[in-house]
């Protein structure tokens, strides 16, 4: 929480980010560990959030951080909504 605070993203867009992301894919980068990264642009920030599930399935935050929303970035579609028009185009 702290480390939110000092990086400047609000306890509700991390936790829109996460429950709602743009973005999600699994990756097991982070410290080695399953975990899943989720992307949300608020405003003009691109928040990242690393997750992952703990042995009780319950889900852990690792990691928040935000980089500036460059005019490069645009508002991306899910993964699921992406295979799903892979799968059936």
């Amino acid at each position: 929480m702290e480390r939110m605070r000092e990086r400047g993203i609000k306890q509700g867009d991390a936790w829109a980010t996460w429950n709602r992301p743009e973005q999600s894919y699994k990756s097991n980068s982070h410290k080695g560990e399953d975990a899943w990264r989720y992307y949300r642009t608020v405003g003009n920030q691109r928040i990242e959030v690393v997750a992952k599930q703990n042995e009780r399935k319950e889900w852990v935050i690792l990691s928040v951080w935000s980089r500036p929303a460059s005019g490069n970035y645009k508002k991306t579609e899910s993964f699921l909504s992406f295979m799903v028009k892979k799968l059936f185009h």
